[in-house]
């Protein structure tokens, strides 16, 4: 991820085509899907096969020290396939998905002149749809509408907030979590100055980039299937130490203010530390957060007609897929 990225000379089919000709786009293999769903194993997999690495685009998996609650890739999987934007900042430090684009297209360009085969892998569609279609144009942040809304917030509360979202921009808050203020608040901020729904202005913007030439493999299966994997997946995570993870963070002196301890998962850890919430509550709350995320998710995935959905048993069939974008057979 330092590696320089100077000016290097194009090759196609082996041949100097001079420091003039532009190089060819980068391939990128783009595998996304609801929490869940398996998307991890399945990259994995196909990177070995095709002598690939990996780029996460998960918003969570960025930060240290969050490794259980949010489902990173163990060491051992990232011996197998080397991995990116994994592990890139504290938790208290600054990450978003204009920091995101930057980091993997820089790590897409270094893997380009390694000849490597790129697979962007993750669930976060804000992260994806930066890279893929460029940053958002929308109009930059208001300081006085946003201390406006920070004191609703503080008078009525959260849910007063999402919920006035609801009713200006129903399509907006339909991607946003009730509890992901500054989310609603951007969302709420974006309607009031452009009279449009940030959804739409999404839309309108998110396959403008021409920068890469990709495939979208998107990742779905059976809802009720879905729902009992992410209750077992969490139910693991409390077998592998996730309560602990939790006081470790506290121990090092992360306020749980901060925006990853303010994620579904670690919240309610810090709910059951602090005795507010039993420990089967604890559980049952993140399961039901996590549905209802995947969920989000799949609505927003819903909405790109480039993606090409699968089943993760359709492995053969994604195979295929692959090695016609990567070789054109």
């Amino acid at each position: 991820m330092t590696d320089s990225l100077g000016p290097v000379a194009a090759h196609l089919g082996g041949k100097d085509v001079g420091s003039s000709a532009s190089p060819p786009q980068p391939r990128l293999i783009v595998i996304t899907g609801p929490t869940g769903v398996g998307k991890t194993d399945l990259a994995i997999r196909l990177a070995e096969r095709f002598d690939g690495e990996i780029i996460s685009a998960d918003s969570m998996q960025v930060y240290r020290h969050l490794d259980i609650g949010t489902a990173k890739p163990s060491s051992e999987e990232q011996a197998r396939v080397p991995h990116h934007l994994i592990d890139v900042v504290e938790p208290d430090e600054e990450f978003n998905a204009a920091m995101f684009a930057e980091q993997a297209d820089a790590a897409i360009r270094l893997l380009q002149r390694k000849k490597k085969v790129v697979f962007v892998v993750g669930g976060t569609g804000l992260y994806l749809d930066a890279l893929l279609g460029g940053l958002l144009k929308a109009p930059g942040a208001d300081a006085r509408l946003r201390d406006s809304y920070r004191e609703e917030a503080v008078r009525h509360g959260k849910e007063y907030l999402y919920e006035r979202l609801k009713r200006v921009d129903p399509a907006a808050a339909v991607g946003i979590h009730p509890n992901d203020m500054v989310r609603t608040i951007r969302a709420l901020e974006v309607m009031e100055q452009t009279g449009q729904s940030i959804v739409a202005i999404q839309g309108e913007h998110r396959f403008g980039n021409n920068s890469y030439d990709c495939i979208k493999i998107g990742l779905t299966i059976d809802r009720g299937l879905l729902y009992d994997r992410i209750n077992k997946r969490v139910e693991r995570m409390m077998e592998d130490g996730l309560v602990e993870e939790g006081e470790k963070l506290l121990g090092m002196g992360y306020e749980e203010s901060s925006l990853p301890l303010q994620a579904m998962t670690y919240r309610n850890v810090i709910s059951y530390v602090r005795g507010t919430h039993s420990r089967q509550e604890m559980v049952r709350l993140i399961q039901r957060d996590t549905r209802r995320y995947a969920r989000r998710q799949l609505t927003w995935f819903k909405r790109d007609p480039a993606i090409k959905w699968f089943a993760p048993q359709d492995e053969n069939m994604i195979s295929r897929t692959v090695r016609s974008r990567v070789w054109g057979t």
